[in-house]
């Protein structure tokens, strides 16, 4: 009994560092491979770097319950972030509905000048960043009327893109409604407020200098029409309700941030209040496309291809690609916690990384590295 005893408590094996850089090595490559070369989505690569992962962990002599266990413990870390991103689908849906978002873009189209033309683009970038949540959208959407205006400005193409990217990848950086800020805050086990609380620290003052060398670099900007602008925000007004009162949402939000609600609900009682007074403004809107909404997203029809691209957007379905790439990334990182892979590496990289300017160093080299391999 003894034997049988000691047989079923053996130790687990033991993955050296350099085993351990082999590994993941070669998961980079999976990963790496099919996303930069056959540009395909990183779901399927990362649930084939899972399997591939627990089948060798099985093979090297780990229990099928360990690494089970492993799964659980990685997949535990994202309950949180999954709601999260169920929830800032419902608000954008819920946002666009009710007037929320539209209001900001107009009022944001509003401080467009033409003389301060890279200025105003990047301020508008940032609140529609703010607001949507999404860099990427802001960049192909209203980027590209901007751009446009920009070549009538006789302005540098690559200037006017990196006046749109930056200010919308800052705007997105600092929104409660972005899926990896909330990501970052709920993988780091803090608040959302207090994420970007930290976050303001660093993009205010890069923030502040972007917007000076800006205003300097496009003084000598031509005086054109900005019809196509005006044009986004007739149909901004033909298409949405375009009020004060629509921007109740976000100040609710911000309350509910003073007081420290935690994102969940606070996500989840400003998509309530959108949809109150969405229903408010139009009363004969029947719960059926209310909960479509909620469920399948908003759908525009103004007439005007980049605002319905801009602004059909959200809901749940429109979540369920992100949740499937947080599954199975934290799957595959509660493996290499189990099998102590990444320990194995932070123990010897803890004999090179002794002061703080070298961790933040090999942080953000370690970051870039990670970003060119599988984007």
């Amino acid at each position: 009994m003894k034997t049988i005893n000691k047989s079923k408590n053996s130790p687990e094996p033991v993955i050296g560092f350099s085993e351990s850089l082999l590994i993941l090595g070669v998961i980079l490559c999976i990963l790496s491979y099919p996303i930069i070369f056959k540009h395909q989505e990183p779901q399927a690569p990362l649930f084939i770097s899972f399997v591939l992962l627990a089948v060798y962990g099985r093979i090297r002599g780990f229990k099928w319950d360990t690494i089970m266990n492993g799964m659980r413990h990685g997949l535990r870390a994202g309950v949180d972030p999954l709601v999260i991103f169920l929830s800032i689908g419902v608000l954008i849906a819920t946002w666009i509905f009710s007037g929320t978002i539209p209001t900001i873009m107009y009022f944001g189209f509003e401080i467009i000048s033409v003389k301060f033309f890279l200025p105003t683009v990047f301020i508008v970038c940032t609140l529609v960043g703010i607001a949507c949540g999404s860099s990427f959208t802001t960049v192909s959407t209203m980027g590209i009327a901007f751009i446009g205006i920009g070549a009538t400005l006789k302005i540098n193409p690559g200037l006017a893109a990196g006046v749109i990217v930056s200010g919308a990848f800052c705007g997105s950086n600092i929104s409660p409604l972005s899926g990896t800020t909330n990501l970052a805050a709920s993988v780091g086990e803090i608040s959302i407020y207090k994420h970007i609380k930290s976050l303001l620290t660093t993009d205010i003052p890069a923030w502040a200098i972007c917007l000076i060398l800006y205003t300097f670099l496009g003084l000598n900007s031509k005086n054109v029409s900005l019809g196509a602008v005006h044009q986004m925000m007739a149909g901004l007004q033909n298409g949405f309700w375009i009020s004060g009162w629509a921007l109740l949402p976000v100040l609710l939000l911000i309350v509910l941030a003073i007081f420290q609600v935690p994102a969940i609900p606070s996500l989840g009682l400003g998509s309530l209040f959108a949809v109150v007074l969405g229903w408010i403004h139009a009363p004969k809107t029947s719960l059926t496309t209310i909960t479509n909404t909620i469920m399948t997203g908003y759908v525009s029809h103004t007439g005007d291809k980049t605002i319905d691209t801009l602004l059909s957007k959200g809901g749940i379905s429109s979540m369920l690609t992100s949740l499937a790439l947080i599954i199975f990334a934290l799957a595959l990182g509660g493996l290499l916690i189990k099998f102590n892979i990444i320990s194995a590496i932070i123990n010897h990289l803890t004999g090179i990384v002794k002061t703080p300017g070298r961790l933040a160093f090999s942080t953000a080299l370690t970051c870039i590295g990670v970003n060119l391999l599988v984007g």
